[in-house]
Order: C-alpha cells, then structure tokens, then sequence
C-alpha cells in the first residue's frame, strides 16, 4: 500500500482549487469570458495533481516511467471510432495495461451529470469492445479506472426529483441527491465490469485550496482504488519474470 494517501490526496485536491483559481483569474484578466464555471477551467492542468499522484504510485509499484503516459500520446483505438483520449494509460511491452479517466464537477452540476454518466460508460464499453476485437495484443483485459472530484454544494448534496411521465425509475434513484447519485454510477459501472474501479472525492470551494475532502463512500475510496491498482501491476510485472 502506498504511504501517506491522505496527505497526497489533499495536495492534488489543493492543486485543482489553487488551479480553478489562478484560471479564472486569468480569464477575467484577459477579458476571456465563459458560461458558468467552465472558464476556470478551460485552461486544463486542473486535475495534474492527481494525475502525478496515480504516475508516482505506479512507478512505486515497478512500473518503469517510459511507459506511463500522462500528457501526449494518450490516444488508443475505439471500436466504435478510431481513437479516444484516456487521462493516463499505461503501456508496457506493447501491450496496454491500465487506462484511466480522471473527472470534475463544479459549478453546474444538473445535466452535466447526465454528459459525465454517458461519457463514463461510452468510452470504457469503447474500449472493452476493442480489446475484444484484438485491438491492444493480450489476452488480459487492461485495468481501468475512474475518479471524480465533485464539488461539495448544496446544489449537489440536495434531494433531486425524477420525472417519471411513461415508466417508473428505478426504486434506488428515488429520493437521492446529484453526489448520491454518483455514488449509484460509479457503483454500476463496476458491477457491469465496465470499470475495474472508481474513485469519488468530495471537497467544497472555501476549504478545498487546503486539500480538505471528504470520501462519502467507503467502497469508493483512494485506498481501495490504488490498492487494486497496485495490485494489477504487481501482477503484470511478476508475469513477465517468466517470460
């Protein structure tokens, strides 16, 4: 297991906020205008704090440093397009071993859920379909994962209501709110082995810039997610000893 989980989650939640911050700022300095919260964040490099979290951990775990990929060459073949973008992949030895989708929310947050929900699932059945279509040469299924940071709200942690005109939704989406909500997906996607496993972070605007954060499930937390992670590798690299 990694050492100090906590204190590099708070660092990389502390670099998206301080991020967010210095984006926006620069956009209103530059008379760069946009909807929402967006503008904060088009200038990207808002999740690298988790992005060099996950690259340290799995060079800790003996995964050489060439072969993780975290700012170019992220493109691998779709099934149902040519290509598509992961956050992080790994390859070692020619063969893909780890993908990885790293996402936030903040600001609005009411049919972003839905365009998070269906990005989530396009591309890890993308993905799953080319592996089975021979695309990545192994047999063994890359390892993949999901993160979500979502900001803390009283827009995200309020009971939402579900319209039902034809048919009734099912029982478990009544009476929840947006973060309980993601809770729900990320659990799905596992359980449809669409994702190996899921992270979902909670961290509100005001305490975030000092790393504060909260896990509101335990089978969704970092500890969990970067074991089974180190875990793939471990194995990946104890097989090709014997190669």
């Amino acid at each position: 297991m990694p050492k100090d989980i906590d204190g590099r989650v708070k660092k990389a939640v502390a670099h998206y906020w301080l991020t967010q911050k210095r984006q926006s700022k620069k956009n209103k300095t530059t008379g760069k205008l946009d909807q929402g919260a967006r503008g904060s964040k088009t200038g990207g490099k808002h999740m690298d704090g988790f992005v060099q979290l996950f690259k340290s951990v799995l060079v800790e775990n003996g995964m050489p440093d060439a072969d993780i990929f975290t700012d170019k060459k992220l493109e691998v073949p779709g099934f149902f397009r040519p290509t598509k973008k992961w956050d992080i992949i790994v390859v070692h030895k020619g063969r893909l071993v780890v993908a990885m989708e790293l996402k936030s929310q903040s600001g609005s947050i009411g049919n972003n859920f839905n365009n998070r929900t269906e990005e989530a699932i396009g591309s890890a059945k993308d993905l799953l379909t080319a592996f089975r279509e021979k695309a990545f040469k192994t047999s063994q299924k890359p390892w993949m994962g999901s993160l979500i940071l979502l900001e803390e709200s009283e827009k995200a942690t309020r009971i939402v209501k579900v319209s039902e005109p034809h048919f009734p939704v099912f029982q478990e989406f009544h009476r929840t709110s947006y973060a309980q909500r993601y809770e729900l997906m990320l659990r799905k996607l596992m359980l449809e082995q669409l994702y190996d496993n899921a992270v979902l972070l909670l961290s509100k605007a005001a305490d975030g810039k000092k790393g504060a954060y909260t896990e509101p499930a335990a089978d969704l937390g970092m500890k969990q997610f970067l074991a089974a992670m180190a875990g793939h590798v471990g194995t990946i690299q104890a097989a090709q000893s014997y190669i």
